[in-house]
């Protein structure tokens, strides 16, 4: 079925599904925050958290960018099998990326690995990031997370051996641990466990766009160790040093064991549009 989805459409929707991620927060990052301020006992991790409160009704009453690190720009987008479109997806949202660049504005962050080019909209080799997958259907949806530089230079993957499965939960304490307040938390923890050296690291960005509000029992108990390392926001100690673990998984090999964790600061931005039918 072909819809009605033009690229001029796609163009419009991804810059405002970025200026969306980039001057508002989630409803469910904004209650955990919220509850985390009223938990938190220690004063100076109560003011953080105060003022990361106050940073984020700013932002969104002056429709300007959370944080000054805009990100790398990454996009999660789910294609229908039974949809047909007329022209280049990837292309129109890469085009969506350059105008959002100068008209949010946002601030230019892709470089050239080797000789740290700017290429001055935020587009190069391989970005934006731009993930795929096939759902039912004919419908559309594009998902975008901005990922700063700072919680994601502390984020670390390790290839343990078949029969470390209980250091797993070491490995994710040991990374925070090293991390100290470099990606500014109080953090969003995303660990992916299994696949293959590449698969986990997915695994652990994409757990990022989990709710807050929905944590099993085993990611309440890396939680809850990993609130009692004392960092606290902005690594000034207190008991918020994390607002939520999600682990996803995948099946791995018998001689394997992959476990990447995701770093993200408090600001886990992201946004998302979907186009049905008509």
């Amino acid at each position: 079925m072909t819809v009605n989805i033009t690229r001029k459409k796609v163009v419009e929707a991804t810059i405002d599904i970025l200026k969306k991620a980039e001057t508002k927060l989630p409803d469910d990052v904004i209650n955990a925050l919220n509850r985390a301020e009223v938990r938190e006992s220690n004063p100076v991790a109560k003011a953080q958290l105060k003022a990361i409160l106050q940073n984020i009704k700013i932002a969104k009453d002056n429709s300007v960018p959370i944080c000054q690190d805009t990100g790398v720009l990454i996009f999660y987008v789910e294609i229908g099998c039974d949809l047909s479109l007329d022209f280049n997806l990837e292309d129109a949202i890469t085009e969506g990326v350059r105008r959002a660049t100068e008209t949010i504005p946002l601030r230019p962050n892709a470089v050239h690995p080797l000789t740290r080019k700017n290429s001055g909209d935020n587009t190069g080799i391989g970005l934006p990031d731009i993930k795929y997958e096939l759902v039912e259907g004919d419908g559309l949806t594009i998902t975008v997370a901005p990922k700063g530089a700072g919680s994601e230079n502390m984020s670390a993957i390790a290839m343990l051996n078949p029969t470390e499965v209980v250091s797993i939960k070491n490995f994710i304490l040991e990374t925070v641990l090293d991390a100290g307040g470099m990606p500014c938390p109080p953090l969003i923890l995303g660990v992916g466990i299994g696949g293959t050296f590449d698969k986990a690291a997915s695994l652990s960005k994409s757990a990022l766009l989990s709710s807050l509000d929905e944590m099993n029992e085993f990611e309440r108990e890396i939680l809850h160790e990993v609130n009692c390392l004392g960092i606290g926001p902005m690594g000034l100690g207190g008991s918020t040093t994390a607002l939520a673990v999600h682990v996803r998984t995948a099946h791995c090999h018998t001689a394997s064991l992959p476990i990447a964790v995701n770093i993200q600061c408090w600001a886990n931005r992201h946004a998302s549009i979907t186009f049905r039918g008509d």
